[in-house]
């Protein structure tokens, strides 16, 4: 098994800072993730969804336990080499949009590859843009700003911003937050098939049973025990 993301003996407690006493999150967690499959996150606020995405993602720090993501320790590296290490490896959509209102649509999605750490450059980049705009079925909106969109078109412009590194892996944490209903099952449609296309691997954060039973796996947070209710 060729496995993308791979936590053994996760844990994570918070520090209260009004009277110094410790909140666990979850402890002892193990989970992996096969490359190339879909999964869905599923449990109630507060149980540590978000909190995992953050420790494979490499934004937090474990209190105790390792997380391999493509075979690396994404905790055993500098601060330097964990943001080349997300811009190249990961891919992030999140419940907003998080647009920059100044840029046009096109600009957005190469917003990521011009941090520095990107393999495309000039026109090739510029082509990859307008390709995954495309696949999200904004080509006619590339020049378009975000107040310009509606909420289901900033949210694949999302997509396709998330997209422009070529990650291995891509994290959603409740990426439908803000959509109805329609477009909620629209953009998750869209997620599953650009991700194939892809052949990224996507974990999702969700509330929304219905858009977790469209993933190939789930795994439901359950008083800080993480199981596996659906391979």
């Amino acid at each position: 098994m060729n496995l993308i993301v791979e936590a053994k003996n996760l844990s994570k407690q918070f520090t209260s800072q009004e009277d110094g006493n410790y909140t666990s999150v979850f402890t002892d967690l193990d989970f992996e993730v096969e490359a190339e499959t879909t999964l869905a996150l599923v449990g109630p606020s507060g149980s540590g969804k978000s909190t995992l995405l953050n420790l494979i993602s490499g934004l937090d720090n474990p209190s105790g336990g390792t997380v391999l993501v493509d075979g690396k320790d994404v905790h055993a590296m500098s601060a330097n080499q964990s943001a080349r290490f997300r811009n190249q490896t990961l891919g992030f959509i999140f419940q907003s949009h998080h647009l920059m209102p100044a840029l046009s649509a096109l600009e957005n999605v190469m917003l990521p590859a011009l941090a520095g750490h990107g393999p495309l450059q000039g026109k090739e980049l510029q082509d990859r843009a307008i390709q995954l705009l495309a696949e999200v079925g904004l080509l006619s909106r590339v020049k378009h700003l975000p107040s310009q969109l509606s909420g289901g078109e900033k949210q694949r412009v999302a997509v396709a911003r998330a997209l422009i590194n070529q990650p291995k892996l891509l994290l959603a944490d409740e990426p439908t937050g803000a959509l109805d209903h329609v477009n909620a099952e629209n953009l998750i449609n869209l997620l599953l098939e650009v991700c194939q296309k892809n052949r990224t691997t996507l974990i999702m954060v969700t509330h929304a049973h219905s858009l977790a039973d469209k993933m190939q796996s789930r795994w439901d947070f359950d008083h800080g025990a993480l199981k596996r209710e659906r391979a």
